[in-house]
């Protein structure tokens, strides 16, 4: 019976998870150019058939592994060629690895607090953000989440070798391996680093003899060794590239996205607030190992330390940083949360409501805080609506917080008080997807594409002016030509596979555009009046959205969408006023 209401809260948890997650998951445009990219490589995919070499506008791309790919492609024959599809294995694996945190916190620290650490999860904004996002990055999170708590199952049960312990052993090198095709070798390296550390820590280095390495070494190459064997046969130089070039050269040198050390610090704070503020609580009274004189919580918090240590200390190493990397170490921090929310409902009641009463000072200054950073913010020429919408959540975890207080000292059930910093944190996570859609003319441009659409279904070339606008293929189903590009297809530039991708000088350009062909080509707006003059015969906007123009040398039919129609015209080598 006991296993049955774990099953049933497991499910509960991750059910209501993926609920909240995929609500409007097809709505927003597709981001720029990390969204649009992962999209077409998998309808590409589709396309061709060809589910070994991953393809983004037709070159060779070897930067991820496949199996989002292979996940998104599933998606897209299942539900179409639409935004829905592309995000929704961010979706599902956001919400399994929600699922995970509460199977694993109940291992730990029992059905409550494993409950409240799965809801700090759920509604954690950056793993909220990311599962309506499409990147690896959540199936890489799912994967390592889903290996630790395998590997944690199995070292609390006696006898490794065999039985039970062995069994977890074998599903944790499972889920690396998985990790590994989702996102690369990380996934082992920070998974084997983090139970190597906690068994070094507990004094119990001597149960690494016992492992089943062999088992789990067999596991682990089943399922991750064949695509690279596959992929490296079809295409020499593969391992070269992926292993060197975008792991360690990436990891030891490159500048991308160059952030300092204390990167990772806002993006923990702002990413699982309000739920860290309840965190010192709960590491104290783990610590203190006082509840109910259990001794198997101490163990378990040093295991969170290390897991959330190792990925945080890894990933604030190199310069080159984005806020997604910490999300595996975000189930640590929120099963932390979890237990200081647990301790805080069982606890006296001048304790809860010193606690909340702390919770809801601390949300008014963050909330004062984000209106005198709005207010800076828009003078420096941030939208005010953007401005506006990052006012009105701070506020609503305010109001929740403050409501939690309230409750409190109302003397009403402390599970109340949880209820209603989830609804104010429900309200500003909506307040979130309304802010995703207020910036979509800056980062997305599915209204250029619906321009451009008429141009390509009639044969038109489709090309882009020194960038590469990711999801153009995507949405028009058109080969992009990248003029003077030098971006991450560049290495495969070369290939006779590639060559339609690219038109390596702007003389050729010229050329093509004097042609009897029609030619549709993007361009930045700085790019305009330079490219207005250079390009013959008279050029004409057709459409436009952000920083985005898009410039025709014959004109096949008259703008109708209503971006498209704010463009204005090219007179004397200059674009109309917007």
């Amino acid at each position: 019976m006991e296993r049955r209401g774990r099953t049933y809260r497991i499910l509960l948890c991750g059910g209501l998870a993926l609920l909240l997650y995929l609500t409007g998951l097809g709505r927003p445009a597709l981001w720029e150019p990390d969204e649009g990219r992962y999209a077409e490589v998998a309808r590409e995919m589709v396309m061709s058939g060809d589910y070994v070499t991953p393809r983004d506008d037709w070159v060779r791309y070897f930067e991820k592994p496949p199996l989002v790919f292979w996940v998104t492609a599933g998606a897209l024959k299942a539900f179409g060629r639409n935004e829905f599809a592309v995000r929704v294995q961010a979706a599902v694996f956001s919400a399994g690895e929600v699922a995970v945190t509460e199977a694993l916190g109940e291992v730990m620290f029992g059905a409550t607090a494993a409950m409240l650490g799965a809801l700090a999860l759920a509604l954690s904004p950056l793993l909220f953000a990311f599962a309506r996002f499409a990147t690896p990055d959540p199936a890489l999170a799912f994967f390592l989440t889903g290996g630790l708590a395998a590997f944690y199952a199995g070292a609390r049960t006696p006898g490794l070798l065999g039985g039970r312990g062995r069994r977890w052993m074998l599903l944790a090198a499972a889920m690396l391996a998985l990790g590994t095709l989702a996102k690369g070798p990380v996934a082992l390296f920070l998974g084997g680093a983090i139970a190597s550390i906690w068994l070094i820590v507990e004094s119990r280095a001597r149960d690494s003899i016992r492992m089943p390495w062999f088992g789990c070494a067999a596991i682990y190459l089943a399922i991750a060794l064949p695509w690279f064997v596959l992929v490296s046969v079809r295409n020499p130089g593969f391992l070269q590239f992926f292993l060197v070039h975008e792991h360690l050269h990436r990891y030891l040198e490159d500048t991308e996205h160059g952030w300092g050390p204390w990167f990772f610090v806002p993006v923990v704070v702002g990413g699982t607030w309000p739920w860290l503020y309840f965190v010192p609580l709960g590491i104290s009274a783990l610590w203190r190992n006082d509840d109910d004189g259990r001794t198997f919580e101490r163990p378990a918090l040093r295991f969170l330390i290390i897991w959330f240590g190792v990925i945080f200390i890894f990933f604030s190493i190199p310069r080159a940083k984005l806020g997604e990397y910490i999300l595996p170490a975000l189930p640590a921090v929120a099963m932390a949360a979890g237990y200081g929310l647990a301790r805080l409902i069982r606890g006296p009641a001048e304790q809860r409501q010193r606690w909340l009463g702390g919770f809801a000072i601390a949300n008014f200054a963050l909330a004062v805080a984000a209106v005198i950073a709005a207010i800076v913010a828009t003078r420096r020429g941030l939208s005010p609506v953007l401005a506006r919408d990052a006012v009105v959540a701070a506020f609503a975890i305010f109001a929740g917080a403050v409501l939690a207080y309230a409750l409190s000292r109302a003397a009403r059930a402390p599970i109340a008080s949880v209820a209603a910093t989830a609804v104010g944190v429900v309200v500003a996570l909506a307040v979130g997807i309304k802010a995703r859609g207020d910036a979509a003319a800056l980062v997305s441009y599915r209204e250029l594409a619906r321009a451009i659409d008429p141009y390509t279904r009639a044969g038109c070339v489709l090309g882009s002016y020194r960038h590469f606008v990711q999801a153009l293929p995507f949405y028009t189903e058109t080969r992009e030509k990248l003029v003077e590009y030098r971006g991450e297809l560049a290495p495969f530039s070369e290939g006779a596979d590639a060559a339609e991708s690219f038109i390596p000088t702007e003389a050729k350009l010229r050329t093509l555009w004097r042609s009897n062909q029609c030619v549709v080509l993007v361009a930045n707006r700085n790019d305009l009046s330079s490219l207005v003059r250079t390009l013959e015969p008279r050029s004409s906007i057709i459409g436009c959205e952000g920083k985005k123009f898009a410039l025709a040398n014959s004109v096949i039919t008259q703008p109708e969408n209503a971006v498209a129609a704010q463009c204005g015209t090219v007179e004397s080598g200059s674009p109309g006023a917007r």
